[in-house]
């Protein structure tokens, strides 16, 4: 088993962003197209995923917007 590499620069799988965040796969990448959503790093031909400090700033940024819309 690997440990996560010095910093804390992981990455995620869809599976792991979808149950993260919420959203479908159809919404991720319909986000993504808009960019509203962090793009994902391609691993190979057929695989992609997702920096976690990304997901967790976009959430961050989720939570900020939810406050700010209180304060007003």
């Amino acid at each position: 088993m690997h440990s996560p590499p010095p910093g804390g620069l992981t990455l995620e799988r869809l599976p792991q962003v979808k149950a993260r965040t919420g959203l479908s796969r159809s919404e991720i990448y319909r986000r993504i197209a808009l960019g509203d959503f962090p793009r994902p790093i391609k691993l190979g031909e057929r695989a992609s995923a997702w920096s976690t400090a990304e997901i967790d700033a976009w959430i961050a940024d989720r939570i900020a917007a939810r406050d700010r819309e209180a304060q007003q």
